[in-house]
């Protein structure tokens, strides 16, 4: 059986080998690279440009993008026919396609937010280190994070003033340099599409910039989110506590700090969610002026075929109603999370109709395919390109962030600046 004929319904004239081959994997991929670059570039309107009331979020912000980084390739190994040939992009990397140069920028950005991670925590792995290394009876579990720690200070144990201060010009230095880098590497996806000249919906040189502003909007979003969601943790955890250990942290007090960073957060995503629905809708009015050859059949797909995920999901639900909610004085926390879901859901569904709906016609300009999502799998390729497949995906990252959280506390430990 050919890949793609299990889930493609063909209609009108369509070669008999022409199927929609890239399915909802194909959708993961920018979406999870394009959150990952999106909250890299929230954590950097901190280290970069100092925003001080982003400073809390941020450091969040930024282990939650090195715990995207591990999944952002795991829908393409999913897709691969042979997986194990995917470590070759990053074994031989190089620039004579977009897709092989994925292994220089993947290996180049992993590289900048791990050094960034490591200078924004060393002092912390140093007071941890320090008080288990000079402990002499210790418990298997002290010795395992014993052995943690000291193993991630890399044996620079200086926590002077001025060494401190050289950790903070580190962190800014490659937090201004991550961002280029982050750009890119979400940014090649949109280049990849805009490149396939065969393809009338996705040749566009806007492709690449739509591709980028999306990826900041949803990393943006994805990070509230998961703040909103841990705040909320704290605060029952606080409110259990406060009884035994009144020196903790009050629900009140996280409830105050998690409205202000949440407010002033929304303020960034309202601004890139409105240049990003900008350059969207700037590229359609675009194709429709202009008016090429291949343009009767894009209009059959985007205001026919595709009018409703198109028109009122994407642009509808995943764009019109967080506008709505975002530009309404007083913000809640109960409004931002209903906000920042459909912003998700809107990226998502733009994702889906670029990669779904630019195979939604056939080569002859005379047929249309239509995908069918995989919902119960009954063998292994329905299994990873289904939906099972897919939020296996999207989980994975959250799964990562508790782990990495247990190493890199995102709220406990205090800037040494």
């Amino acid at each position: 059986m050919v890949h793609g004929e299990l889930w493609t319904a063909k209609e009108l004239f369509v070669t008999p080998n022409e199927y929609i081959y890239w399915s909802v994997q194909i959708v993961m991929y920018p979406f999870m690279t394009g959150l990952v670059a999106g909250a890299f570039v929230l954590s950097s309107l901190y280290h970069v440009f100092g925003i001080n009331k982003l400073r809390e979020i941020a450091r969040f912000a930024l282990v939650f993008s090195f715990a995207l980084l591990f999944v952002a390739p795991v829908p393409i190994i999913l897709h691969l026919q042979h997986p194990l040939r995917g470590v070759n992009v990053m074994m031989t990397p190089h620039f004579t396609s977009a897709i092989a140069a994925f292994g220089i920028v993947f290996s180049a950005y992993g590289a900048i937010v791990a050094s960034e991670l490591w200078f924004l925590y060393r002092k912390h792995f140093v007071d941890v280190a320090l008080p288990l290394k000079e402990k002499q009876d210790k418990t298997p579990a002290e010795w395992l994070k014993f052995l943690v720690f000291c193993t991630l200070t890399l044996g620079v144990y200086d926590v002077s003033e001025d060494s401190l201060k050289r950790d903070e010009k580190a962190i800014k230095l490659l937090a201004g340099l991550g961002i280029p880098v982050a750009c890119f590497l979400h940014g090649y996806a949109g280049f990849i599409f805009g490149s396939v000249k065969a393809n009338a919906l996705w040749m566009t040189p806007l492709m690449p910039v739509i591709f980028i502003m999306s990826a900041i909007v949803s990393g943006i979003a994805l990070c509230m989110l998961t703040y909103i969601l841990t705040m909320e943790i704290r605060k029952f955890m606080a409110k259990r506590k406060s009884a035994s250990a009144p020196r903790h942290e009050t629900r009140e007090e996280l409830q105050s700090a998690e409205v202000n960073v949440i407010r002033m957060t929304a303020k960034y995503l309202l601004f890139f969610l409105v240049f990003a629905i900008s350059l969207e809708l700037l590229d359609l009015i675009f194709r429709g002026y202009t008016a090429t050859k291949s343009w009767d059949v894009l209009r059959s797909v985007i205001y026919g075929k595709d009018f409703t995920s198109i028109f009122i999901l994407q642009y509808g639900i995943g764009n019109l109603i967080p506008l709505i909610l975002f530009l309404t004085p007083g913000l809640t926390i109960r409004r931002a999370v209903i906000g920042v879901m459909f912003v998700l859901f809107g990226v998502f569904m733009m994702r889906w109709n670029v990669v779904i709906g630019g195979q939604a016609f056939s080569l002859t300009f005379a047929g249309y395919m239509h995908y069918h999502l995989p919902i119960i799998p009954h063998n292994i390729e329905t299994l990873k390109e289904g939906l099972f497949g897919a939020l296996g995906v999207f989980i994975m990252p959250f799964v990562l962030f508790y782990f990495m959280a247990k190493i890199f506390p995102v709220f406990d430990v205090k800037e040494s600046h």
